[in-house]
Parts: C-alpha cells; sequence; structure tokens
C-alpha cells in the first residue's frame, strides 16, 4: 500500500509488506522525509523514490519483493533514459536478512536498510545522491531508533504506538530475533508523550505495538512510589488515565509473558479493548516443543480461562501453523481440538514456510505440500465457522463504534467495534472521529452492518 502526504517538490512511494509494525515504521519513514521536502506520490511512477518496507515471515513475502523490484528496474531504466532521478530502497525484514544478497541480486537497488536504521534514511539519501553504487545499513540500533524518531502526524483518530521491539524466545520457524534483534523497551516518558501528542491531533485509539508487546518491562515514571519495574498492565492504566484516550488495544502478545498483572488489567480498564491477540501455532505438545514455544497446550488453554475470568466478553484471535516440521495427522488434528476448545473470533493461519538460517528450516520431516494445503483448508474451515458465529452474536446488540474513514457509498461510514470488527454505518460525515452506539443489524463475510442509535436506546 502507498502512503501518501500532500505533494512537494520530491515524492516518496512506500509499499508495505507484512505486519502492523511495518506500517507503523512506513509511517514514522514518511514523518522523517517531510524535512527533506518528500511529499508522497500515489504510483511508483509518479516518485522519486520508492521504498518497500518488507516482511520476510513467509517465503513467498520475501520473492513478492524480488518480483516488485524488477518492475521498479525498469521504470528505473526508463526515467534514466530522460535524464530523470529514480532511486529505490528496500527497508524492513528482508533488508536485515538478506541485505548482501538483495545488492548481489538487485544492483538496481540504491539503500538496504534494516528495521532498526530507518532512522538513518535522512543520511542514507544524502549518501546516495553524492556516490555511485549501493548504500547498506543493516546494524541494530534500536535505542538510538527510538531516540531519533521525530515528531508523528495522525492520519484519523486511530494510531500505532511502537513500544517494544525485538524478541527473545527464539522459536524454530521464526526469523524475527535475526531481523529485528532482542528485545528492547520504550521507557515510560516517551511512550506517554508520544500518546499525548497523537491525542492533541484527535486520536481516540492507540494501539500499543511489539514483536513481544507484552514482554515490555520498564522503570515507572519518576516520582512512581509503587513497582520497581512496569509491565504491560501498569502501562495500560499508566496510558488511560490520559485525558482525551479513549481507546487502548495492543499485539502481539506471547502466552509466555501473559503475566497476572496484565490479565488484571484486562478485567479493570474499561478503555482496554475485550480483543486479545494471543498466538499459539499449533495444539500437539510435540510441535510446540519443536516450535520451542515454551509452553504446552493444556498450559495455553489455563491461560485463557484464567483470561476469559478476568474478561468473560474478551474475543480472542491466534496465529496457527500447520505442516510444521514432524506434523502428523494425529499432531494436526491436536490443532483442530485446541481451536475447537478455544472458540476464536478471529484468527491467521498458514502453511510452514523455510525460513534459510531458523532452525526449522533444517529439521527432519518436512510435510508435503499438498499435505498441508489439505489441513489448511481444515483448520480455515473451521476458523472462519467460528469467526461467523462470533459475528452472529452480536447481531441486534448495541455496541461502541469508533467511526473512523468513509465508507464506499455516500453516506456511509466505517468504524470498529470494541471487538475490532469492522462496522458500516450510515451517518454524516460529521461524526468521524467519534464513538457512538450503533445496533448491530446484519453481517457480511468481512464486516458487521449496524445502525446508530440513541443512548437511551442502547440502555435499554
Amino acid at each position: 500500500m502507498g502512503q501518501e502526504q500532500a505533494s512537494k517538490d520530491k515524492s516518496v512511494f512506500i509499499r508495505t509488506y507484512g505486519c502492523q509494525m511495518n506500517v507503523y515504521d512506513s509511517e514514522r519513514m514518511i514523518d522523517l522525509l517531510k524535512p527533506l521536502g518528500y511529499g508522497a506520490a500515489t504510483s511508483p511512477e509518479d516518485a522519486d523514490l520508492v521504498i518497500l518496507n518488507t516482511c520476510h515471515i513467509r517465503e513467498k513475502a520475501a520473492e513478492k519483493v524480488y518480483s516488485e523490484l524488477g518492475r521498479l528496474k525498469k521504470i528505473k531504466t526508463a526515467k534514466a533514459k530522460h535524464g530523470e532521478a529514480f532511486s529505490i530502497a528496500v527497508a524492513g525484514c528482508v533488508a536485515q536478512a538478506e541485505g548482501a544478497e538483495i545488492s548481489a541480486r538487485a544492483p538496481q537497488v540504491d539503500m538496504v536498510v534494516g528495521p532498526q536504521a530507518y532512522h538513518r534514511l535522512p543520511e542514507l539519501i544524502a549518501r546516495a545522491a553524492r556516490q555511485r553504487g549501493d548504500v547498506l545499513e543493516t546494524d541494530f540500533a534500536v535505542e538510538e531508533k527510538f531516540d531519533r524518531l521525530v515528531a508523528r502526524n495522525a492520519d484519523g483518530p486511530t494510531a500505532f504506538l511502537t513500544i517494544q521491539e525485538g524478541c527473545d524466545k527464539f522459536c524454530t520457524f521464526c526469523v524475527v530475533p535475526y531481523t529485528r534483534g532482542s528485545e528492547v523497551s520504550r521507557p515510560v516518558d516517551d511512550i506517554t508523550a508520544e500518546a499525548r501528542a497523537l491525542i492533541a491531533q484527535g486520536v481516540k485509539e492507540i494501539t500499543l505495538l511489539g514483536q513481544n508487546v507484552n514482554a515490555w518491562r520498564a522503570p515507572p515514571p519518576a516520582g512512581d512510589r509503587g513497582e520497581t519495574v512496569w509491565g504491560l498492565g501498569e502501562l495500560c492504566r499508566h496510558l488511560a488515565r490520559i485525558d482525551g484516550l479513549e481507546r487502548i488495544r495492543f499485539t502481539t502478545s506471547h502466552p509466555r509473558d501473559m503475566d497476572d498483572g496484565l490479565i488484571a488489567t484486562l478485567g479493570e480498564e474499561e478503555k482496554l479493548m475485550p480483543y486479545l491477540h494471543l498466538p499459539v501455532q499449533a495444539g500437539a505438545d510435540k510441535i510446540l516443543k519443536a516450535m520451542n514455544r515454551g509452553h504446552t497446550a493444556d498450559e495455553y488453554l489455563r491461560l485463557i480461562e484464567r483470561v476469559r475470568a478476568a474478561r468473560p466478553d474478551i474475543a480472542l484471535s491466534g496465529d496457527f501453523i500447520v505442516g510444521f516440521p514432524g506434523e502428523t495427522n494425529e499432531d494436526f488434528e491436536a490443532t483442530l481440538a485446541l481451536v475447537e476448545a478455544v472458540g476464536y473470533a478471529s484468527a491467521f493461519s498458514f502453511k510452514y514456510s523455510r525460513r534459510p538460517g531458523t532452525p526449522g528450516a533444517a529439521m527432519r520431516g518436512q510435510v508435503a505440500d499438498a499435505e498441508k494445503d489439505e489441513r489448511l483448508a481444515r483448520l480455515q474451515a473451521l476458523l472462519e465457522a467460528q469467526k461467523n458465529a462470533f459475528n452472529r452474536a452480536q447481531t441486534g446488540k448495541v455496541l461502541p463504534v469508533l467511526l473512523e474513514k468513509p465508507g464506499r457509498h455516500a453516506g456511509q461510514l466505517v468504524g470498529r467495534s470494541p471487538y475490532l470488527q469492522s462496522v458500516h454505518i450510515r451517518a454524516p460525515q460529521s461524526m468521524l472521529g467519534s464513538i457512538a452506539p450503533a445496533r448491530i443489524t446484519g453481517i457480511t463475510p468481512n464486516a458487521l452492518a449496524g445502525a446508530l442509535t440513541t443512548e437511551g436506546e442502547a440502555a435499554a
């Protein structure tokens, strides 16, 4: 997707792949480039600079990047014939993992910048302008990155806010520890300052981001006489006291970091939305051990029970990988059984993809693609049925909906329910950015339909 801003004398087009962390990083890159005079281009053809902000989780995602680089090479060649400058940068996790390979495989790339170094983009652009050849910057420097982030411009009533980066879990299927580095948490005061700045621009809902967001740990603000170290639960309570902030979300969580304090906050803090994305990946203990997840299926299920006891209306989301090396039909059936036991409101599911450099890539017992396809189809059918059942259960209820943007049709706005469902409502444009009660009147495959109601009707 392209990130846009008002046109200036130079233009940039950013295509973002993958996770919400990358969406956040793309927004910050736009902010960094504004002082250099870069406005937004609506397409690569109209840009002076194209940045591919990449994801390395699955093989196809990485190959999409190289395919896109092939198309950009043609644009660069055509522009060069007319004496027009055109620069290409690869950012994100593919840049971190395959920096040297990108330079060798795609010499049309001018800059390769890892996710912990994108704050150096202005410097890299200047260097690239002064010299021929590529510029490679993939050193880890998370703290410096946080320190050098510039003030943000909000775009609507919702915003992402990164509070934690990196991962120390080393799941055997995952490249994140190698591309994002070890776990680093931002200080409370920095997070609070960024939150206040966003709220001052009209943001009502903030989603706290991290590779393992609930691994966030930091000292409390100066003057606090409570705990010597805060966890995510304490941070959410702290942010909830900021006037103007109406909703808080966080993602993505790891079961091993879901502590009692965070669970209690989920149950007690009204501004913390009743939605929890808590990946489990598989339902067989043998596979969970091979994945180095650090928990069993039963421990995950007991954790879900504790969460639901604290917040009975919680909507649960998860991640699943089918066809991990060594997975048998019995193991896969255990995953289906776990899904049945939990009952998810939404979920993401994928076939296992071998990522070079991860332990899983070298494991014996790689599962055939045809078997992966069959298992994924069965799992997704079950997850889709659960999602539809959860959505149908909302019919007739009145939910507070944060109206975020215009819909496709005249007189329509689109917002989000507390459970992160997209809700389409007929409402005037003047209500954009407000939280309005809406009675859910129906469901579609990807959204809910709602009708505005009054506070009195909502109470009734």
